[in-house]
């Protein structure tokens, strides 16, 4: 893995879809640069400091998210001349995205009055109100066709289907949740999957035109759901919960056909390899060179600095996990799946339970096993997929990489000592990661992965 320079960020850095250019929010300006050179090609400057930025789907477009003022600007990478600036008023601005087809912008003010669709071509603007979120609740087919909006009015939550193209309104029904929690297509658009809020476990498939097609409730009288995903083959819809259990449902019957728990004493029999992040300190043979006096009593004064990576062992089962117990006396307890992510196969999925967020999990969900056990010594920050391959690349605020594949786990040093990785994201293509540190970031071009059907061995 080979590692760019560090260059500043005071914010989001996002790849375009296309997986040639970088955006980078610097203060007020947004920096557009070549993924392959990191070159800057092209320079914006916005009213205020940039809090959100997205790119349009054809990567044509970026918009900015000024929420301080707030209002938005959107640039053209091919027109730089092009300028445009959205502002609310007195409504507000608490989110904004694309529609798929990247000429249409849509907001949601404050308090959640009203959702705004905003044209690009005739500058029109179309409204729909009482949307129930700010960020969630909207959620678009694959094909860009349609747009399934969440609303509540008189105390009920609906659910409103809109056509992408016209933007009228194409249906609405009721849906039986208490309190909306948020909405999703299936990659393939045959369904939409909404759950209910903490307070009430349920999980509702619908059919595009309305009819509930499956309704699942694994408990009752406990917190609920904290995390759902559809896989990408759309066969799989992963339920994560407070119990700590992930409930996996098939796409034919809405049936529970695998249930994975996360359990803080690992037991045999397993299947799963275990590996657990250890300090592996460099040690430097120094006792054969000619050093000078002045070398040596400088060095002696400094102080000699140790250098320390890291490095995998792999531990046997019964394997005790660390734990910790979340206090009963606050809300949002840190417990659950908080993390939840298939790979692109649909084969494998990563988890995190909140109550050990220094433990990675990955299932095999064609095998329903466990597949391994990624113990880090540090909370689990981010961990994210390769998109054309089955990597796993995490990251714990250390200078670190961390990367699972089917043939092992492995420790990556980073050359940059004082480099804390806080996030990272793949390019679309695989070839390369943005890590983000608190003001910088760098990028990491990744070698191809070698086809391999080969199980753990020795070496690893």
């Amino acid at each position: 893995m080979e590692f760019t320079e560090t260059f500043k960020q005071t914010g989001p850095c996002a790849f375009s879809p296309n997986a040639r250019f970088l955006a980078v929010a610097v203060d007020y300006r947004l920096v557009i640069r070549d993924v392959h050179t990191l070159k800057v090609v092209q320079l914006f400057s916005c009213l205020d400091k940039i809090t959100y930025i997205e790119w349009a789907l054809d990567s044509e477009y970026i918009l900015c998210g000024l929420y301080k003022r707030p209002m938005l600007q959107a640039w053209s990478l091919a027109q730089p001349e092009w300028t445009c600036k959205i502002d609310e008023g007195p409504a507000g601005i608490s989110y904004a995205r694309w529609s798929p087809d990247s000429r249409h912008i849509l907001t949601t003010s404050e308090f959640q009055l009203r959702l705004t669709v905003w044209s690009l071509l005739n500058t029109a603007c179309i409204h729909l109100q009482w949307p129930k979120h700010g960020s969630k609740g909207v959620s678009f087919t694959k094909d860009g066709k349609f747009a399934a909006i969440c609303t509540r009015r008189d105390c009920k939550d609906y659910v409103n289907l809109l056509s992408c193209h016209t933007w009228e309104i194409m249906g609405v029904f009721a849906v039986d949740t208490l309190d909306l929690a948020d909405i999703q297509w299936s990659p393939d658009d045959s369904a939409i999957v909404i759950w209910d809020s903490i307070l009430e476990y349920k999980v509702l498939i619908y059919s595009p035109d309305g009819r509930c097609l499956s309704k699942y409730q694994a408990y009752e009288s406990g917190l609920g759901v904290k995390s759902v995903s559809w896989s990408p083959c759309s066969q799989f819809l992963a339920v994560g919960s407070y119990d700590q259990m992930i409930r996996v449902l098939n796409h034919l019957t809405w049936k529970v056909f695998a249930e994975f728990t996360h359990l803080s004493n690992v037991r045999g029999p397993c299947a799963a390899a275990v590996f657990k992040e250890v300090d592996e300190p460099l040690l430097l043979d120094m006792s054969e060179l000619s050093l000078s006096d002045e070398f040596i009593q400088r060095s002696s004064d400094n102080g000699a600095e140790t250098c320390i990576q890291v490095r995998y062992d792999v531990l046997e089962v019964p394997v005790t996990l660390p734990t910790q117990k979340p206090p009963a006396d606050k809300p949002n307890p840190k417990q659950g799946i908080g993390l939840m992510s298939w790979s692109s196969d649909s084969q494998y999925m990563c988890t995190r339970n909140d109550s050990m967020p220094t433990v990675v999990w990955v299932w095999d969900v064609q095998r329903l096993e466990l597949a391994a056990i990624l113990i880090q010594k540090d909370p689990v920050r981010a961990a994210a997929w390769d998109p054309t391959c089955c990597r796993l690349v995490l990251c714990t605020g250390s200078s670190n990489l961390y990367m699972w594949t089917p043939s092992g786990a492995y420790c990556i040093n980073a050359p940059f000592p004082q480099f804390s990785v806080l996030d990272l994201k793949w390019n679309s293509d695989g070839s390369c990661l943005i890590l983000k540190d608190k003001d910088s970031f760098c990028c990491a071009a990744v070698p191809l992965l070698q086809e391999s059907s080969d199980d753990y061995s020795s070496d690893d």
